[in-house]
């Protein structure tokens, strides 16, 4: 878990990894209850693992990765 305490919100410091991936979004520091919000209406998003798996997010991370 190194490394992964400096990403979440406090309240998510010390949880188990499997916890993290299915906490709210907004457990990710800097993602707020509205951006919360946006990410569920626009791509039906709801926790951390939805947000890391989305195929749009994957897609675009491998273009900008390809792009380098």
């Amino acid at each position: 878990m190194a490394g992964i305490a400096d990403k979440v919100d406090k309240a998510w410091e010390g949880k188990d990894i499997n916890e993290i991936a299915d906490a709210p979004v907004e457990a990710l520091q800097g993602v707020s209850e509205a951006d919360a919000k946006h990410l569920k209406d626009a791509f039906n998003i709801k926790t951390v693992r939805d947000l890391g798996t989305n195929k749009y997010f994957l897609w675009a991370q491998g273009i900008a990765k390809l792009a380098e």
